[in-house]
């Protein structure tokens, strides 16, 4: 069976995507639809990579809170920066060394520093563990370093490794 479904959840969230991407469930798209999450997940074995283990999941509802705080903040912010301040703006770029390790930690990291208004990932160094972000506004006193640190390494530590 698992030669074939490798992985049930992958192929059941495929097949949901597709059916909402098309909004129909009409018999053709629910027959390309199953074909798709099928072949989906014998693709991505292929790709040889490691499985996902989250070790603790239930600090990710956490996560997720502090994200969406940090992002409806951030709208503010950025908005008040290009409405009101725009010669006081100090955009620029920060290093952060990072003890993340994951690659699915990193994926996470990656995905809420770019979703975040006003911060953009630009780029890592797997050696060194340096993250460089881009940043619209670098205020006085803001450790951009410490901040990303408290905030979410910590906690997509403990969710991934």
């Amino acid at each position: 069976m698992s030669r074939w479904l490798p992985s049930p959840l992958v192929s059941l969230g495929l097949l949901a995507l597709w059916l909402l991407l098309n909004q129909s469930l009409s018999p053709g798209h629910l027959l390309l639809g199953s074909v798709l999450s099928l072949l989906g997940p014998l693709m991505l074995r292929r790709l040889d990579v490691a499985p996902l283990k989250l070790r603790r999941p239930a600090a990710i509802p956490r996560l997720l809170g502090v994200f969406i705080a940090d992002m409806v903040r951030s709208n503010f912010a950025v908005a008040r920066v290009i409405l009101f301040d725009q010669a006081d703006r100090r955009p620029g770029f920060v290093r952060i060394p990072l003890r993340l390790r994951s690659r699915y930690g990193l994926a996470a990291l990656a995905c809420i520093i770019t979703a975040t208004p006003g911060t953009s990932w630009v780029s890592y160094d797997p050696a060194t563990g340096m993250l460089v972000i881009h940043v619209l506004d670098l205020s006085e006193g803001d450790d951009w370093s410490a901040l990303i640190e408290r905030r979410y390494v910590g906690l997509l530590v403990e969710i991934f490794e």
